[in-house]
Protein backbone atom coordinates (compact mmCIF):
# COMPACT_ATOMS: atom_id res chain seq x y z
CA UNK A 1 0.00 0.00 0.00
CA UNK A 2 1.39 3.28 -1.18
CA UNK A 3 2.28 5.37 1.82
CA UNK A 4 0.98 9.37 1.29
CA UNK A 5 2.07 12.41 3.23
CA UNK A 6 -2.21 12.41 3.85
CA UNK A 7 -2.35 9.41 5.70
CA UNK A 8 0.90 9.86 7.49
CA UNK A 9 -0.73 13.09 8.81
CA UNK A 10 -3.80 11.38 9.62
CA UNK A 11 -2.00 8.70 11.76
CA UNK A 12 -0.36 11.40 13.82
CA UNK A 13 -4.05 13.00 14.36
CA UNK A 14 -5.21 9.87 15.30
CA UNK A 15 -2.58 8.98 17.85
CA UNK A 16 -3.27 12.58 19.13
CA UNK A 17 -6.68 12.24 19.46
CA UNK A 18 -5.91 8.88 21.51
CA UNK A 19 -3.53 10.23 23.68
CA UNK A 20 -5.60 13.51 24.58
CA UNK A 21 -8.84 10.66 25.06
CA UNK A 22 -6.89 8.74 28.13
CA UNK A 23 -5.05 11.86 29.49
CA UNK A 24 -8.38 14.44 29.21
CA UNK A 25 -9.51 15.07 32.97
CA UNK A 26 -12.78 12.96 34.16
CA UNK A 27 -16.32 13.96 34.06
CA UNK A 28 -18.38 14.17 36.57
CA UNK A 29 -21.72 15.13 38.23
CA UNK A 30 -22.06 18.74 37.37
CA UNK A 31 -18.63 19.25 36.14
CA UNK A 32 -18.24 22.45 36.76
CA UNK A 33 -14.86 22.39 38.90
CA UNK A 34 -16.63 23.64 42.23
CA UNK A 35 -15.71 22.19 45.44
CA UNK A 36 -19.20 20.91 46.82
CA UNK A 37 -19.01 22.08 50.53
CA UNK A 38 -23.09 21.89 51.68
CA UNK A 39 -24.35 19.60 53.81
CA UNK A 40 -22.97 15.79 53.26
CA UNK A 41 -24.77 13.18 51.71
CA UNK A 42 -23.85 9.95 53.59
CA UNK A 43 -24.16 6.72 51.87
CA UNK A 44 -22.11 3.23 52.52
CA UNK A 45 -21.07 -0.01 51.18
CA UNK A 46 -20.17 -3.02 52.78
CA UNK A 47 -17.39 -5.19 50.61
CA UNK A 48 -15.44 -8.53 52.22
CA UNK A 49 -11.95 -6.67 52.19
CA UNK A 50 -10.18 -9.02 54.56
CA UNK A 51 -10.59 -12.83 54.09
CA UNK A 52 -10.44 -15.09 51.64
CA UNK A 53 -9.90 -12.45 48.66
CA UNK A 54 -9.85 -8.86 49.07
CA UNK A 55 -13.09 -8.25 47.60
CA UNK A 56 -12.92 -4.21 47.77
CA UNK A 57 -12.17 -2.93 44.17
CA UNK A 58 -15.93 -1.82 43.31
CA UNK A 59 -16.30 0.42 46.74
CA UNK A 60 -13.05 1.84 46.24
CA UNK A 61 -14.07 3.03 42.34
CA UNK A 62 -17.51 3.93 43.48
CA UNK A 63 -15.50 6.13 46.08
CA UNK A 64 -13.28 7.31 43.52
CA UNK A 65 -16.22 8.76 41.47
CA UNK A 66 -17.63 10.80 44.26
CA UNK A 67 -14.68 12.29 45.20
CA UNK A 68 -14.72 13.65 41.79
CA UNK A 69 -18.62 14.54 41.97
CA UNK A 70 -17.46 16.06 44.96
CA UNK A 71 -14.51 18.48 43.03
CA UNK A 72 -17.25 18.93 40.46
CA UNK A 73 -20.38 20.52 42.51
CA UNK A 74 -21.43 17.77 44.23
CA UNK A 75 -25.38 17.11 44.16
CA UNK A 76 -26.00 20.54 43.88
CA UNK A 77 -23.74 22.07 46.21
CA UNK A 78 -23.81 18.95 48.70
CA UNK A 79 -20.71 16.61 48.58
CA UNK A 80 -21.18 12.64 49.33
CA UNK A 81 -19.53 11.01 51.86
CA UNK A 82 -18.87 7.26 51.36
CA UNK A 83 -17.86 5.35 54.29
CA UNK A 84 -16.84 1.62 53.27
CA UNK A 85 -17.19 -0.95 55.93
CA UNK A 86 -15.46 -4.35 55.89
CA UNK A 87 -17.12 -7.59 56.71
CA UNK A 88 -14.61 -9.75 56.75
CA UNK A 89 -16.05 -12.63 54.90
CA UNK A 90 -18.41 -13.29 57.72
CA UNK A 91 -22.15 -13.01 58.35
CA UNK A 92 -21.93 -11.68 61.83
CA UNK A 93 -19.77 -8.81 61.11
CA UNK A 94 -21.65 -8.25 57.91
CA UNK A 95 -24.90 -7.96 60.21
CA UNK A 96 -22.28 -5.06 62.07
CA UNK A 97 -21.41 -3.35 59.12
CA UNK A 98 -24.90 -2.81 57.91
CA UNK A 99 -26.33 -2.05 60.86
CA UNK A 100 -23.70 0.79 61.79
CA UNK A 101 -24.25 2.54 58.51
CA UNK A 102 -27.81 2.50 58.19
CA UNK A 103 -28.96 2.39 61.88
CA UNK A 104 -26.08 4.19 63.30
CA UNK A 105 -24.84 6.75 60.26
CA UNK A 106 -28.20 7.05 59.25
CA UNK A 107 -27.18 6.20 55.21
CA UNK A 108 -29.69 6.86 52.59
CA UNK A 109 -28.23 4.46 50.56
CA UNK A 110 -25.63 1.71 50.06
CA UNK A 111 -23.59 2.19 47.14
CA UNK A 112 -20.76 0.11 45.24
CA UNK A 113 -21.16 -2.80 47.85
CA UNK A 114 -19.52 -6.31 47.15
CA UNK A 115 -19.32 -9.32 49.54
CA UNK A 116 -20.09 -12.92 49.62
CA UNK A 117 -22.26 -12.79 52.78
CA UNK A 118 -23.81 -9.60 53.40
CA UNK A 119 -26.63 -9.59 51.19
CA UNK A 120 -28.49 -12.87 52.36
CA UNK A 121 -27.67 -11.39 56.37
CA UNK A 122 -28.88 -7.95 55.35
CA UNK A 123 -31.36 -8.12 52.44
CA UNK A 124 -33.81 -7.50 55.65
CA UNK A 125 -32.63 -4.84 57.11
CA UNK A 126 -32.61 -2.61 53.98
CA UNK A 127 -36.32 -3.56 53.30
CA UNK A 128 -37.24 -2.47 56.93
CA UNK A 129 -35.30 0.80 56.34
CA UNK A 130 -36.24 1.28 53.00
CA UNK A 131 -32.32 1.47 51.98
CA UNK A 132 -31.54 0.90 48.65
CA UNK A 133 -28.59 -0.68 47.41
CA UNK A 134 -26.71 -0.29 43.99
CA UNK A 135 -23.89 -2.47 44.51
CA UNK A 136 -21.01 -2.71 42.38
CA UNK A 137 -20.66 -6.37 42.55
CA UNK A 138 -23.57 -9.46 44.33
CA UNK A 139 -22.50 -12.82 44.58
CA UNK A 140 -25.13 -15.32 46.10
CA UNK A 141 -28.37 -15.47 45.60
CA UNK A 142 -29.86 -13.28 47.97
CA UNK A 143 -28.60 -10.29 46.25
CA UNK A 144 -30.36 -10.87 42.83
CA UNK A 145 -33.28 -12.05 44.64
CA UNK A 146 -34.14 -9.15 47.28
CA UNK A 147 -36.40 -6.03 46.50
CA UNK A 148 -33.80 -3.29 47.85
CA UNK A 149 -30.85 -4.94 46.51
CA UNK A 150 -29.40 -3.85 42.85
CA UNK A 151 -26.37 -5.40 41.82
CA UNK A 152 -24.88 -3.85 38.78
CA UNK A 153 -22.59 -7.32 37.62
CA UNK A 154 -24.16 -10.08 36.07
CA UNK A 155 -23.56 -12.13 39.40
CA UNK A 156 -21.63 -15.81 39.50
CA UNK A 157 -24.45 -17.67 38.17
CA UNK A 158 -24.88 -15.71 34.66
CA UNK A 159 -21.47 -15.41 33.90
CA UNK A 160 -20.81 -19.12 34.76
CA UNK A 161 -23.76 -19.60 31.93
CA UNK A 162 -22.24 -17.56 29.46
CA UNK A 163 -18.84 -18.63 29.39
CA UNK A 164 -20.46 -22.27 29.60
CA UNK A 165 -22.40 -21.83 26.72
CA UNK A 166 -19.31 -20.47 24.78
CA UNK A 167 -17.38 -23.60 25.60
CA UNK A 168 -20.26 -25.62 23.94
CA UNK A 169 -20.46 -23.03 20.78
CA UNK A 170 -16.69 -22.80 20.33
CA UNK A 171 -15.19 -26.58 21.51
CA UNK A 172 -18.32 -28.33 21.06
CA UNK A 173 -18.00 -29.40 24.67
CA UNK A 174 -21.09 -31.96 25.51
CA UNK A 175 -20.10 -32.70 29.21
CA UNK A 176 -18.57 -29.94 31.48
CA UNK A 177 -18.26 -29.70 35.10
CA UNK A 178 -18.20 -26.36 37.27
CA UNK A 179 -16.66 -25.72 40.25
CA UNK A 180 -18.10 -23.31 43.35
CA UNK A 181 -17.39 -22.46 46.66
CA UNK A 182 -20.04 -24.05 49.14
CA UNK A 183 -21.27 -20.48 51.20
CA UNK A 184 -24.78 -20.79 51.15
CA UNK A 185 -26.81 -19.85 48.67
CA UNK A 186 -23.90 -19.52 46.23
CA UNK A 187 -23.02 -23.15 46.40
CA UNK A 188 -25.30 -25.43 43.30
CA UNK A 189 -26.77 -22.39 42.82
CA UNK A 190 -24.30 -20.43 41.05
CA UNK A 191 -23.70 -23.24 38.87
CA UNK A 192 -27.05 -24.13 38.60
CA UNK A 193 -27.47 -21.74 35.45
CA UNK A 194 -25.31 -23.60 33.06
CA UNK A 195 -26.64 -26.92 34.67
CA UNK A 196 -30.07 -26.04 33.49
CA UNK A 197 -29.17 -24.42 30.35
CA UNK A 198 -26.94 -27.93 29.83
CA UNK A 199 -30.71 -30.00 30.51
CA UNK A 200 -32.83 -28.33 27.65
CA UNK A 201 -29.58 -27.99 25.34
CA UNK A 202 -28.36 -31.79 25.11
CA UNK A 203 -25.33 -30.98 27.37
CA UNK A 204 -24.24 -32.44 30.86
CA UNK A 205 -23.18 -30.26 33.64
CA UNK A 206 -21.72 -32.23 37.11
CA UNK A 207 -21.45 -29.68 40.00
CA UNK A 208 -18.51 -29.34 42.50
CA UNK A 209 -18.52 -27.82 45.59
CA UNK A 210 -15.96 -27.01 48.00
CA UNK A 211 -14.55 -25.43 51.13
CA UNK A 212 -13.28 -21.69 50.23
CA UNK A 213 -11.47 -21.18 53.62
CA UNK A 214 -9.14 -24.95 53.39
CA UNK A 215 -9.85 -25.77 49.16
CA UNK A 216 -7.44 -28.64 48.12
CA UNK A 217 -6.85 -27.55 45.18
CA UNK A 218 -5.25 -31.29 43.43
CA UNK A 219 -7.93 -33.24 45.05
CA UNK A 220 -10.49 -30.84 43.57
CA UNK A 221 -8.83 -31.37 39.71
CA UNK A 222 -8.82 -34.89 39.91
CA UNK A 223 -12.14 -35.01 41.24
CA UNK A 224 -13.17 -32.72 38.34
CA UNK A 225 -11.33 -35.19 35.82
CA UNK A 226 -12.39 -37.90 36.68
CA UNK A 227 -16.11 -37.09 35.09
CA UNK A 228 -13.98 -36.98 31.95
CA UNK A 229 -15.27 -33.24 30.81
CA UNK A 230 -15.09 -31.56 27.97
CA UNK A 231 -14.35 -28.38 29.73
CA UNK A 232 -14.20 -27.37 33.15
CA UNK A 233 -15.64 -23.95 34.29
CA UNK A 234 -14.14 -22.34 37.50
CA UNK A 235 -16.76 -19.95 39.46
CA UNK A 236 -14.11 -19.08 41.87
CA UNK A 237 -12.74 -15.60 43.23
CA UNK A 238 -8.78 -15.23 42.26
CA UNK A 239 -7.34 -16.51 44.83
CA UNK A 240 -8.82 -19.61 45.02
CA UNK A 241 -8.85 -20.01 40.84
CA UNK A 242 -5.18 -19.82 40.84
CA UNK A 243 -3.98 -22.55 43.13
CA UNK A 244 -7.01 -24.54 41.41
CA UNK A 245 -5.46 -23.67 37.63
CA UNK A 246 -1.65 -24.78 39.19
CA UNK A 247 -3.39 -27.93 39.74
CA UNK A 248 -4.52 -28.47 36.63
CA UNK A 249 -1.12 -28.13 35.06
CA UNK A 250 0.74 -30.19 37.53
CA UNK A 251 -1.55 -32.67 36.23
CA UNK A 252 -1.38 -32.41 32.83
CA UNK A 253 -5.20 -31.33 32.19
CA UNK A 254 -4.10 -27.84 31.12
CA UNK A 255 -3.65 -30.19 27.71
CA UNK A 256 -6.25 -32.65 27.37
CA UNK A 257 -9.27 -30.11 28.67
CA UNK A 258 -10.74 -26.74 28.29
CA UNK A 259 -11.18 -24.65 30.73
CA UNK A 260 -12.94 -21.59 31.31
CA UNK A 261 -13.93 -19.15 34.46
CA UNK A 262 -16.34 -16.77 35.40
CA UNK A 263 -15.22 -12.69 35.73
CA UNK A 264 -12.74 -12.99 38.76
CA UNK A 265 -10.70 -14.03 36.53
CA UNK A 266 -10.54 -11.80 34.42
CA UNK A 267 -7.43 -9.67 36.33
CA UNK A 268 -4.35 -8.63 34.79
CA UNK A 269 -2.01 -10.33 37.42
CA UNK A 270 -4.11 -13.54 36.58
CA UNK A 271 -1.86 -14.30 33.21
CA UNK A 272 1.09 -14.21 34.72
CA UNK A 273 0.35 -15.83 38.17
CA UNK A 274 -0.79 -18.91 35.82
CA UNK A 275 1.68 -19.13 33.29
CA UNK A 276 2.16 -20.00 29.84
CA UNK A 277 0.33 -23.72 29.62
CA UNK A 278 -3.23 -21.46 29.73
CA UNK A 279 -2.15 -19.29 26.95
CA UNK A 280 -5.37 -19.95 24.32
CA UNK A 281 -7.21 -22.58 26.53
CA UNK A 282 -8.37 -20.46 29.31
CA UNK A 283 -12.03 -18.90 28.65
CA UNK A 284 -13.41 -16.27 30.69
CA UNK A 285 -16.55 -14.33 30.45
CA UNK A 286 -16.82 -10.59 31.09
CA UNK A 287 -19.62 -9.27 32.90
CA UNK A 288 -18.26 -5.70 31.07
CA UNK A 289 -16.64 -4.59 28.22
CA UNK A 290 -12.72 -5.21 28.52
CA UNK A 291 -11.19 -2.81 30.20
CA UNK A 292 -9.01 -1.46 27.62
CA UNK A 293 -11.91 -1.02 25.21
CA UNK A 294 -11.61 2.47 23.59
CA UNK A 295 -15.51 4.12 24.62
CA UNK A 296 -16.46 7.67 26.23
CA UNK A 297 -17.45 6.18 29.58
CA UNK A 298 -14.54 3.34 29.77
CA UNK A 299 -11.99 6.44 29.02
CA UNK A 300 -14.00 8.07 31.62
CA UNK A 301 -13.58 5.41 33.99
CA UNK A 302 -10.10 5.26 33.76
CA UNK A 303 -9.48 8.83 34.18
CA UNK A 304 -11.50 9.29 37.22
CA UNK A 305 -9.80 6.65 38.45
CA UNK A 306 -6.51 8.08 37.80
CA UNK A 307 -7.46 11.58 39.23
CA UNK A 308 -8.68 10.29 42.52
CA UNK A 309 -8.16 6.54 43.53
CA UNK A 310 -5.07 4.81 44.66
CA UNK A 311 -2.06 3.43 42.77
CA UNK A 312 -3.25 0.41 44.32
CA UNK A 313 -6.99 0.62 43.60
CA UNK A 314 -7.61 -2.19 40.91
CA UNK A 315 -8.45 -1.08 37.60
CA UNK A 316 -10.92 -4.39 36.74
CA UNK A 317 -14.26 -5.13 36.36
CA UNK A 318 -15.02 -5.15 39.81
CA UNK A 319 -13.92 -1.51 39.66
CA UNK A 320 -16.35 -1.02 36.48
CA UNK A 321 -18.91 -2.18 38.21
CA UNK A 322 -18.47 0.26 41.02
CA UNK A 323 -17.72 3.21 38.89
CA UNK A 324 -21.04 2.56 36.82
CA UNK A 325 -22.83 1.95 40.59
CA UNK A 326 -21.92 5.40 41.64
CA UNK A 327 -22.35 7.06 38.29
CA UNK A 328 -25.99 6.11 37.98
CA UNK A 329 -26.83 7.22 41.51
CA UNK A 330 -25.30 10.00 40.77
CA UNK A 331 -27.54 10.93 38.12
CA UNK A 332 -30.28 9.89 39.84
CA UNK A 333 -29.41 12.32 42.75
CA UNK A 334 -29.26 15.36 40.66
CA UNK A 335 -32.73 14.78 39.61
CA UNK A 336 -33.52 15.76 43.27
CA UNK A 337 -34.23 18.90 45.41
CA UNK A 338 -30.93 19.05 46.93
CA UNK A 339 -33.14 20.23 50.20
CA UNK A 340 -35.58 17.30 50.32
CA UNK A 341 -33.23 14.55 49.75
CA UNK A 342 -33.99 11.92 52.60
CA UNK A 343 -34.17 7.65 52.35
CA UNK A 344 -37.52 8.04 50.69
CA UNK A 345 -36.61 10.28 47.78
CA UNK A 346 -33.60 8.78 47.53
CA UNK A 347 -35.23 5.30 47.30
CA UNK A 348 -37.57 6.62 44.74
CA UNK A 349 -34.91 8.64 42.77
CA UNK A 350 -33.17 5.21 42.56
CA UNK A 351 -35.84 2.82 42.04
CA UNK A 352 -36.78 5.01 39.20
CA UNK A 353 -33.84 4.16 36.51
CA UNK A 354 -34.12 3.18 33.35
CA UNK A 355 -32.71 2.91 30.77
CA UNK A 356 -29.50 4.01 32.12
CA UNK A 357 -26.20 3.59 29.37
CA UNK A 358 -22.85 3.15 29.05
CA UNK A 359 -20.57 1.76 26.64
CA UNK A 360 -19.10 -0.37 30.01
CA UNK A 361 -22.57 -1.91 29.53
CA UNK A 362 -23.81 -4.81 26.92
CA UNK A 363 -27.42 -3.93 27.28
CA UNK A 364 -29.00 -0.35 29.09
CA UNK A 365 -29.54 -0.82 32.53
CA UNK A 366 -32.53 -0.41 34.91
CA UNK A 367 -33.62 -1.02 38.40
CA UNK A 368 -37.70 -0.52 38.84
CA UNK A 369 -39.58 -2.00 41.50
CA UNK A 370 -39.93 -5.32 41.09
CA UNK A 371 -38.74 -8.35 43.84
CA UNK A 372 -35.23 -9.00 42.60
CA UNK A 373 -32.93 -7.31 39.96
CA UNK A 374 -30.54 -8.43 37.55
CA UNK A 375 -30.65 -6.36 34.90
CA UNK A 376 -27.05 -7.06 33.53
CA UNK A 377 -27.26 -10.79 32.10
CA UNK A 378 -24.58 -10.90 29.04
CA UNK A 379 -21.29 -10.22 28.24
CA UNK A 380 -18.17 -10.69 25.87
CA UNK A 381 -15.74 -13.99 26.17
CA UNK A 382 -12.11 -13.22 26.61
CA UNK A 383 -9.28 -15.45 26.38
CA UNK A 384 -5.78 -15.56 28.13
CA UNK A 385 -3.41 -14.60 25.26
CA UNK A 386 0.46 -13.99 26.71
CA UNK A 387 0.46 -11.79 29.63
CA UNK A 388 -2.86 -10.21 29.13
CA UNK A 389 -6.06 -11.55 26.99
CA UNK A 390 -8.36 -11.03 23.76
CA UNK A 391 -11.42 -10.92 23.14
CA UNK A 392 -12.84 -14.09 21.11
CA UNK A 393 -16.42 -12.92 20.87
CA UNK A 394 -17.43 -10.28 18.20
CA UNK A 395 -19.88 -9.27 20.70
CA UNK A 396 -22.08 -9.89 23.88
CA UNK A 397 -24.26 -13.20 24.50
CA UNK A 398 -26.96 -13.39 26.51
CA UNK A 399 -26.97 -16.00 29.03
CA UNK A 400 -29.86 -18.51 28.15
CA UNK A 401 -30.51 -19.17 31.90
CA UNK A 402 -34.33 -20.54 32.63
CA UNK A 403 -34.42 -18.38 35.86
CA UNK A 404 -34.03 -15.67 33.83
CA UNK A 405 -37.42 -15.90 31.86
CA UNK A 406 -39.42 -13.35 34.86
CA UNK A 407 -36.80 -10.64 33.86
CA UNK A 408 -36.94 -11.37 30.38
CA UNK A 409 -40.45 -10.38 30.29
CA UNK A 410 -39.59 -7.31 32.84
CA UNK A 411 -37.20 -5.77 29.92
CA UNK A 412 -39.95 -6.35 26.79
CA UNK A 413 -42.45 -4.74 29.02
CA UNK A 414 -39.64 -1.37 29.73
CA UNK A 415 -38.86 -1.75 26.10
CA UNK A 416 -35.18 -2.12 26.91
Amino acid sequence: MKITLQRIVAAIALLAAGGAMAQAKPVCGLNNGKAASGEPIALGAVVGKTGPDDFSASALASQAYFKCVNANGGIHGRPVELTIVDDQWNPEVAAQAAAKLVKDRKVLAMVGSSSFVECGVNAKLYAQEDVMVIAGVGVPRECFFAKNYVPVNTGPRVSATVVGMHMVQAYKAKKMVCVIPNIPSLGNWACDGLKNWGEANGVTVDVITIDPGSPDATSTMLQAAAAKPDAIVLNLPKGIMVPMLAAAEQQGLAKKIRFGSSTPAYNFDVPKAIGAAWNDNFDIHLEFMPVESAGADNLNWKATMEAYAAKTAPRDSFAQAGYLAARMTTEALLKLDPKKIDRATVSAALRAISGFKSDILCRPFYVGDGARHNANSSGPIAQVSGSGFKQVTAGCLAAGDPELKDLRLTEKRLGL
